[in-house]
């Protein structure tokens, strides 16, 4: 006889991890351009670093982590995506 009370837990573990690795990949250009305008000069509608031009060891040290912070945050998205669908498989099915 089969258990049913874990019958479907399998696909919502695939349904919940494709989510967070399709939002990874669709947030992705719209958070490198979001980095990109914090990184650029300041205009009329937001206040920008003005990474290239700047003196402040301050403001260099935010450039430098605001440059990392995309790959770190977009790359842990996808590691989690992968870990919520690969959880299934390394800790066993639902028997």
């Amino acid at each position: 006889m089969i258990n049913s009370k874990g019958q479907w837990v399998w696909a919502y573990g695939m349904m919940l991890g494709l989510v967070v690795i399709l939002l990874a990949i669709y947030l992705a250009p719209v958070g490198q351009t979001f980095i990109n305008d914090a990184m650029n000069e300041s205009t009329a509608d937001f206040v920008g670093m003005n990474c290239s031009g700047t003196t402040s060891n301050f403001i260099k040290g935010a450039c430098i982590v605001t440059d990392f912070s995309s790959f770190y945050f977009f790359t842990g998205l996808l590691l989690l995506g992968g870990a919520v669908v690969g959880a299934k498989i390394i800790f066993g099915g639902s028997e």
